[in-house]
């Protein structure tokens, strides 16, 4: 076996792991279940993750948000709007239309469009954090949770270097969850990345872990981070010891339609070493190094999350019989 070397702030103490068994024990199917089913019945106050903010500029932009499709586009003063993509007129794609102050003018015949409803066809409450653009789907679009005035956020740190993936996969926003609520198997799926992980608490709405996170070799850092679900569609680690206490990841399983979601991640990385600042100025050139990063962990857990939707798909065979014989 290969020896790790471990650099940068320590966890802390030693820390305990919560269960000496093999990591395939620990896996429970059951526990992962239960603790999947406690973030479903959670709120989101009818609030999607959409993309990257940088991503939505001033030219019109076609997304497709739980059986919707929308479009999404800057005003002149940077704020979002959002509407059904097909015009009301005829349908004509509005993701093709011309920006005339901050309407859209229909590429078919030239209906002007903008913050105010035209017959069925009105703009969706927006929000910018800053990292993300989310839209609101209301009870009038068939979403039945209660409205919240804004997305709910777990705690991000003041100064960060972000870096956002967006993937798309062919399964349930349930499933992308349960690859998180599952870190057993990342020091085993991931071995490029993680080069050991153990879980130090099992609790029904929080895990905590110590994970070291592969460097270069047999160079790693080693941190304790929690994993906990804010919303049905979001789960959120947070490191909580070792070096870059109070960076988060945050993860949000976007429905597209029946059996299709859209991964969106969000590292929002912090330290409290004096270079950061430094690190702070070379954040566009830091980006694709961060997001390259999340990107080659989410091709492998897209595999993961996408056959755990097949498995669930198969209706299990059973078998009747008649006098003895299989029917």
């Amino acid at each position: 076996m290969t020896r790790l070397y471990t650099f940068g702030n320590a966890p802390g103490v030693p820390g305990e792991a919560h269960s000496e068994a093999p990591d395939w024990v620990q896996a429970n199917p059951g526990r992962i279940e239960k603790a999947l089913q406690r973030a479903l019945t959670l709120s989101g106050g009818g609030w999607f993750a959409v993309d990257a903010r940088e991503r939505i500029g001033r030219t019109p932009r076609a997304y497709a948000v739980d059986g919707h499709e929308l479009v999404l586009w800057r005003t002149g003063d940077g704020s979002v709007r959002a509407a059904p993509e097909a015009c009301p007129h005829m349908g004509a794609s509005l993701a093709c239309a011309r920006v005339r102050g901050d309407n859209l003018i229909c590429p078919w015949h030239g209906l002007e469009l903008g913050d105010e409803p035209h017959g069925r066809w009105r703009p969706l409450p927006t929000h910018d954090d800053g990292v993300l653009v989310w839209v609101q789907l209301s009870e009038e679009a068939g979403h039945a949770e209660a409205p919240t005035p804004a997305p709910i956020l777990a705690p991000r740190p003041a100064q960060f270097l972000s870096g956002v993936v967006r993937m798309e996969a062919e399964c349930d926003p349930s499933d992308i969850l349960a690859n998180r609520l599952d870190p057993w198997h990342g020091a085993h799926y991931h071995p490029h990345s993680f080069a050991r992980l153990k879980v130090l608490a099992d609790e029904p709405d929080r895990l905590l872990v110590r994970v070291a996170y592969r460097v270069l070799g047999p160079l790693a850092v080693e941190v304790d981070a929690t994993f906990h679900c804010p919303d049905p569609r979001t789960i959120v680690m947070t490191i909580v010891g070792g070096e870059g206490v109070g960076s988060v990841v945050e993860t949000h399983a976007t429905p597209l339609g029946p059996g299709r979601c859209v991964v969106l991640e969000a590292t929002l990385a912090t330290s409290e070493r004096p270079g950061f600042k430094l690190a702070l100025g070379a954040g566009r050139l830091l980006r694709p190094l961060i997001e390259r990063r999340a990107a080659r962990l989410w091709l492998e857990d897209v595999a993961y999350a996408e056959r755990r939707f097949r498995q669930r798909a198969r209706a299990p065979v059973r078998l009747r019989t008649i006098r003895g014989e299989a029917e």
